[in-house]
């Protein structure tokens, strides 16, 4: 009876730990649902290759055509999507008010809007879509994108709400660039190199005192067993000097 009363319990608690996992996943799903960028930092002024990462968030319809949009009041001199398999492009262009300064030419229109479609992402799948583009704003934090995420159903999902700081993330977010300022990540980069070098330098002369030891363990180790043979060959020299010397009395 009280096995059983046992195994009871057990099963209890399992099933009582399965449903609050359960309902842990269930409260994050959407938080992964959101159109989101990849990385999420890139340095103010330079070039990035940014991934729009693109789940979809139905069971029982496909995304079928995904909608960038770039903000105009940050317009970028260059802007270059990667070809996916399956999917067509188009790159919508957008004449500006005031017209950009590159490498010493003026621009007078930059990319507004970049269109996916002709592909399918399927239930519990997500699908990545390079850009690159630059030169970024070296005076602002955050870039959004609005996107707009169309289903083979006609159900369109706009993720176009604007995150701001102190307060909740909105329920249809834009996915969004963090600027940070330039020479950070080198910096950074430059440090860690450092620490990996000054690690390495370590490890060697380690390895070098390690050499030194081990030679001269060999070293004494050998001596030791040459004193020990010269010991072996004194006694039984002694021994037969000693066996002569009775012999020759007796």
């Amino acid at each position: 009876m009280m096995i059983r009363q046992k195994f009871t319990t057990r099963r209890r608690t399992a099933a009582v730990g399965a449903f609050a996992a359960g309902a842990v996943l269930l409260c994050a799903a959407p938080a992964f649902a959101h159109v989101t960028v990849d990385p999420e930092e890139a340095e103010q002024g330079g070039f990035a290759t940014v991934d729009f990462k693109v789940p979809n968030e139905r069971d029982d319809a496909s995304t079928t055509k995904v909608e960038v949009n770039f903000p105009t009041d940050q317009p970028l001199a260059s802007v270059m999507p990667q070809p996916v398999p399956g999917w067509d492009v188009k790159v919508t262009k957008s004449k500006l008010d005031k017209p950009l300064e590159s490498h010493g030419e003026k621009i007078t229109e930059a990319v507004t809007k970049i269109t996916w479609s002709g592909g399918k992402i399927g239930p519990g799948e997500f699908q990545q879509f390079p850009v690159s583009m630059g030169a970024l704003p070296h005076d602002a934090d955050v870039m959004a994108f609005k996107a707009l995420q169309t289903y083979d159903n006609d159900e369109v999902v706009r993720w176009i709400e604007e995150p701001e700081k102190g307060k909740p993330e909105p329920e249809s977010p834009a996915p969004v660039l963090h600027l940070t300022p330039a020479g950070d990540s080198a910096h950074g980069g430059a440090a860690a190199a450092g620490e990996q070098q000054n690690s390495g330098d370590g490890e060697q002369s380690a390895a070098g005192s390690g050499g030194g030891t081990d030679t001269t363990a060999r070293v004494l180790g050998g001596a030791g067993i040459a004193v020990g043979v010269a010991g072996v060959a004194f006694g039984l020299t002694a021994g037969r000097r000693r066996a002569a010397q009775t012999s020759s009395s007796t």
